[in-house]
């Protein structure tokens, strides 16, 4: 569970970080292409949509209230037509002029880190999919947006871009167990046939809780780890969070010892995975 503590550094690092990408994407090309399908005031706009609609979470109404157009396809959604959703959502946010979308992303990060001062950080809001995910996990969430597409826009502009591995885990800490603990819906629907063969993937950091995660007849929860987890999974934030959204591959993670998989019966990792995985194709990152 999310702490206190962590939640006051989850609003923080929002804060920091949005700042971050607005002055970045600021001094980039706008027309420069960031991923394969969008450019650099594509992927500022994808962005503040996201905040819009968690800002109109946050007044607990849907996040399709903020772009109405979208709502079937914010509740059709997995992790594997995610692309849908997003390629919606900014036919109807039309808006590509840098400075107009980056005076909403800070209009909209303000809004949330305001409303959701007196909320309740472990109450849950509808989410993708039919998923429900914790308010300190939406916070999470679009910090993540903000780290995974600024990679994307300061790679392709040759510009500074750090990720602050105290900052990148919150994803891990404050979305993915917020949205495993409390119903994912059928967000991960279509990773195969489901194992008979329990899972338990343990997931170690020194910036975040020791967290397992098992999948059992293609159902997956949160445990307390256990030292007999199939796998244990040793992470550095930053490089964990790029890899699961494809921004580095597995190769060069395990190269630079930033992800290392050990445990009784680590080959069992890949099956897991194909349960457990996010969007990876680049322009995808929600």
């Amino acid at each position: 569970m999310v702490t206190h503590e962590r939640w006051l550094a989850i609003r923080s690092s929002l804060e920091k970080v949005h700042k971050e990408f607005a002055g970045m994407v600021a001094a980039a090309d706008p027309g420069r292409m960031a991923t394969a399908h969008w450019n650099a005031a594509d992927t500022a706009a994808h962005v503040t949509a996201i905040a819009a609609m968690y800002t109109a979470l946050l007044h607990d109404g849907l996040a399709d209230d903020a772009f109405p157009e979208v709502g079937d396809a914010w509740r059709a959604s997995t992790v594997d037509t995610v692309h849908h959703f997003n390629a919606a959502t900014l036919r109807v946010y039309r808006e590509r002029r840098v400075p107009y979308v980056l005076d909403r992303l800070d209009a909209e990060v303000g809004e949330l880190l305001r409303a959701s001062a007196d909320v309740d950080f472990t109450s849950t809001r509808p989410w993708l999919g039919d998923s429900r995910v914790p308010v300190a996990g939406l916070l999470a969430h679009l910090m993540n947006e903000l780290h995974i597409h600024g990679w994307d826009v300061a790679r392709a502009n040759r510009l500074p871009w750090t990720i602050d591995p105290a900052d990148a885990a919150h994803f891990p800490e404050a979305f993915l167990t917020g949205v495993i603990g409390n119903g994912y819906g059928h967000l991960v629907d279509g990773g195969g046939p489901p194992s008979e063969r329990r899972i338990t993937v343990q997931f170690r950091s020194r910036h975040t809780t020791t967290t397992t995660f098992a999948l059992h007849r293609g159902v997956v929860s949160v445990e307390r780890p256990r030292a007999d987890d199939d796998v244990r999974l040793t992470f550095d934030p930053t490089t964990l969070n790029l890899m699961l959204f494809g921004r580095i591959s597995h190769a060069r993670a395990a190269l630079t010892r930033r992800v290392r998989v050990s445990g009784p019966r680590p080959w069992l990792l890949p099956r897991f995975m194909k349960t457990v995985r996010l969007p990876s194709g680049q322009g995808q990152a929600t």
